[in-house]
């Protein structure tokens, strides 16, 4: 199965409509984390991050930074067992 961890965040703060998925994708991307981005009814962002270890670390702190229009207020990081998913997905989506 490799050497992977898997995040789930939940992101608040003003983080809809402000390019924050856009921008994350794109540092998930640079860093090699696959997962995804995407709206949820409540305002906030949940982010699937999955990757190397130090990767996922970084994209979890950088999730407080954002996009420059927005402005998150709290992240709430929890593990998600690599074994629960099956397989590591591949790229990252936004929706």
């Amino acid at each position: 199965m490799g050497d992977w961890v898997a995040r789930r965040c939940l992101v608040a703060g003003r983080v809809q409509g402000v390019f924050y998925r856009a921008s994350t994708r794109q540092r998930a991307l640079q860093l090699g984390v696959s997962g995804y981005a995407r709206n949820l009814p409540d305002g906030r962002v949940e982010v699937l991050a999955c990757g190397a270890p130090q990767a996922v670390e970084a994209l979890c702190e950088w999730l407080w930074q954002g996009s420059p229009a927005s402005q998150v207020t709290s992240v709430v990081v929890d593990s998600v067992a690599p074994e629960s998913m099956g397989s590591r997905p591949s790229g990252f989506l936004t929706s």
